[in-house]
């Protein structure tokens, strides 16, 4: 697993746990990117890249359709 090469902002809560849960399943950023793209979710990678970073706010929708990618709830993701 890469380790993070900048430090987190203060955006959002749910990044970090993004980034976690999404390593942790072996699923790589172009993928997750991707596949929020085919559930609806017009997303760049320098965007999701800011969304994990919590360089920027996660959007209500962005949340639901990375649960749904992850597998989890709404609620895990916010789980500190």
């Amino acid at each position: 697993m890469k380790i993070r090469k900048k430090i987190y902002g203060d955006s959002n809560i749910v990044g970090r746990n993004i980034e976690r849960l999404r390593k942790e399943r072996g699923i790589k950023q172009k993928d997750s990117i991707a596949m929020m793209q085919v559930m609806g979710c017009d997303i760049n990678p320098t965007s999701y890249s800011k969304l994990e970073g919590q360089l920027r706010s996660a959007t209500d929708k962005e949340v639901f359709i990375i649960s749904k990618i992850l597998n989890i709830t709404m609620k895990e993701l916010f789980d500190i």
